[in-house]
């Protein structure tokens, strides 16, 4: 089974343009397995099969290269990150990425820290709390080259929890499903008043699959008004319109 697996990691990065060492296959599989213990003790994923996890998680993590041209030593960081994605995926790819993974549920963090001690992973950073609180901290806004997140909210709400975090010049990637165009249309006002423009949206399949994904890369050009992110809950209660 672990043969197949590993083929199809294989596979699904080859289809995405990237080839990977054997250590970094080991790390990727090292990730499957504690993903689904650590499932059994605490909601992580509802995905529990091998093949489903590579596919549905660390491919489609990957897709972000897709969109993203990573340099060495920038600073990213994965909003509402859950078990680890797409951060922990592109950091296994990238290990010289400063990664910063952010999430508001406590026991989430300590498996992050876990993982990321098991694989042996430098420079992550692991913060509990909520996305609208470290957007006014001056330590961490508009510190970051790039902000990542996927399956967190509408893109309207998740610009105003990202943009804020971003560096002038810097780029917020949203990993969206196959409604992206819809909430484009949406959250266009809110991403005008947050200093961000459409730099481009790629629509592609899933590695080894039919599902349609959309990447949506925002550039960041102004600074975003001091007024915002709101406080926390308010941008999901009132998006931005």
């Amino acid at each position: 089974m672990i043969l197949l697996l590993r083929k199809l990691l294989l596979d699904g990065c080859q289809e995405i343009g990237i080839t990977l060492k054997e250590e970094q296959i080991e790390s990727f599989m090292t990730y499957l397995t504690f993903l689904q213990q650590k499932s059994q003790e605490m909601n992580l994923t509802a995905i529990q099969e091998g093949e489903e996890i590579i596919i549905k998680h660390f491919l489609d993590s990957l897709t972000s290269l897709k969109a993203l041209e990573l340099q060495p030593g920038a600073k990213l960081i994965d909003i509402g990150t859950g078990a680890g994605f797409p951060g922990v995926p592109l950091k296994i790819v990238f290990p010289e990425l400063q990664l910063s993974l952010l999430d508001s549920l406590k026991k989430r963090v300590g498996f992050l820290e876990d993982l990321c001690l098991k694989l042996r992973l430098k420079g992550v950073e692991f913060i509990h709390g909520r996305a609208e609180d470290f957007g006014q901290n001056t330590a961490y806004r508009e510190k970051f080259d790039y902000v990542v997140s996927r399956a967190v909210a509408e893109l309207g709400v998740l610009a105003e929890y990202c943009l804020p975090l971003v560096k002038v010049g810097g780029h917020f990637l949203a990993l969206k499903g196959p409604l992206a165009g819809e909430e484009l249309t949406k959250g266009k006002k809110a991403l005008q008043i947050l200093g961000g423009e459409v730099e481009k949206v790629i629509t592609l399949n899933l590695p080894l699959r039919e599902d349609k994904r959309n990447l949506v890369l925002i550039k960041k050009n102004k600074i975003t008004p001091k007024q915002y992110p709101r406080k926390a809950g308010t941008p999901q209660k009132k998006p931005l319109e």
